[in-house]
């Protein structure tokens, strides 16, 4: 019985991990889908006025949706995202922020730092971690093998966010900036921001202490120091400016 028992466990450590066994995690690794609907914000950025036929020649170059991958590690209140795998179409397309974010969240302490690739200056976002008023529903969802519950909130005044976590895996983190439930965010949608993150797998991966220390390169700069030099910078970029601050600042 013990020898089956071994080989039970072994077998859950060498694959992914599914919810329905009883086991509670607190280390490991997050693969995160993104998803990005670039057509529908081309036609935020763009809106009815000038530049139509521009917007419609950026439609005919781009693939209706952009997926990209990164990995969230994370070990006890620690969590660390990252770009993850890279597909080699995402080479033709548009460059569109918070596409190379890496965020090192330590939930204990409750700091977050972020170094974030604006235009061509690297900057290095280091403050307290999100607050969230989450409001946690009764409605459930299986993501990569695990149950979730959903709970929704609204940040920087008017992004609404629906998320999806477990508490089989005891880390209260997410992708990019989002913490605070009970438990991991393995699905993560802002669906008037056309853009959703959900887990494709977890796996019982060896995170090593010095992977999961915070980025040191780029411009330091609180949330509200970022802000200012987005606005600077953005202020009069119309929709366009808008939309990409929003992401920017996720």
């Amino acid at each position: 019985m013990k020898k089956m028992f071994l080989y039970i466990l072994l077998m859950l450590l060498g694959h992914g991990i599914h919810a329905q066994h009883t086991i509670f995690l607190d280390k490991g690794r997050i693969e995160f889908e993104k998803k990005q609907n670039v057509h529908a914000m081309l036609d935020e950025m763009w809106g009815d006025g000038d530049g139509q036929s521009w917007k419609e020649l950026q439609k005919k170059e781009q693939p209706k949706f952009k997926t990209s991958y990164f990995d969230l590690f994370f070990s006890g209140d620690i969590t660390y995202y990252k770009p993850g795998r890279q597909l080699p179409e995402n080479n033709q397309t548009r460059e569109w922020p918070a596409g190379d974010n890496v965020v090192y969240t330590n939930l204990g302490a409750r700091r977050s730092v972020s170094q974030k690739q604006v235009f061509d200056r690297l900057f290095l976002q280091d403050d307290s971690t999100r607050s969230i008023r989450w409001k946690i529903t009764d409605e459930t969802r299986k993501i990569a093998g695990f149950d979730c519950r959903r709970a929704n909130a609204v940040i920087m005044d008017s992004i609404y966010v629906v998320a999806f976590y477990t508490d089989a895996i005891v880390t209260s983190g997410g992708p990019e900036s989002f913490t605070g439930l009970p438990g991991m965010i393995l699905g993560l949608a802002l669906p008037h921001e056309h853009v959703t993150w959900f887990a494709t797998k977890v796996l019982v991966d060896e995170v090593k202490p010095e992977s999961l220390t915070p980025p040191v390169k780029g411009k330091k700069v609180t949330t509200s120091e970022l802000r200012e030099n987005l606005s600077k910078a953005l202020g009069d970029w119309g929709g366009w400016g808008k939309v990409y601050m929003k992401n920017a600042l996720l």
